[in-house]
């Protein structure tokens, strides 16, 4: 069971918002939007999906690594690299 499927609706809803935030970037760049202005929008939408990732994260972390955790030693470390990964990918990005 995934951590975060008492929100699901949620992170769709966030999603779809997303989704049609790109669109009007690509709306914007067809139509020869200022610039700055598009880069405000991206900002916007990049801001927006780090909201998101980081929800998934901290739902992760309370519900997939403390499951973990509880069970064993083995499962928690597991689950707890596997967050840093994540987390680190999500710094990259």
């Amino acid at each position: 069971m995934v951590g975060y499927s008492i929100t699901k609706e949620d992170y769709i809803k966030r999603l779809r918002r997303i989704e049609g935030q790109v669109r009007g970037l690509q709306r914007m760049v067809d139509e020869g939007t200022y610039c700055i202005d598009i880069l405000t929008q991206i900002s916007s939408t990049t801001n927006a999906l780090q909201k998101v990732g980081l929800g998934l994260l901290d739902e992760h972390l309370h519900h997939c690594v403390k499951t973990a955790v509880s069970e064993s030693d083995k499962a928690g470390n597991e689950k707890l690299d596997e967050a840093m990964t994540a987390i680190a990918r999500l710094m990259k990005s």
